[in-house]
């Protein structure tokens, strides 16, 4: 099973807006995990902040608590953000949210 498209970017727009866990998810999209393969895939966008460069939401977040204070900063750190930059507002929303 793979997650539709629209799914996927349904999950990381709730990203961008602070969501960070299935109920999240399920609480900020029409999205439903109904069985344990789904729940994993969504657990699996959620795991990473930037997809391209493979950069979790963890590694991000480390880097904000270390001193990055600005998107450039981050990207430096940990090169998310960096390829299609189509993650910035997730960069953005973990900056805002430090977490």
């Amino acid at each position: 099973m793979s997650l539709p498209r629209e799914e996927y970017i349904e999950i990381r727009h709730a990203q961008a807006k602070g969501a960070r866990t299935i109920d999240d998810i399920l609480k900020m999209t029409s999205i439903q995990a109904d069985t344990p393969e789904k729940m994993k895939e969504i657990e699996d966008v959620l795991y990473l902040a930037c997809s391209c460069k493979k950069v979790s939401v963890e590694e991000v977040a480390i880097a904000v608590q270390n001193g990055a204070d600005t998107v450039e900063k981050i990207q430096e750190l940990t090169e998310a953000g960096t390829v299609c930059g189509r993650c910035i507002p997730i960069l953005e929303n973990i900056l805002e949210l430090k977490h």
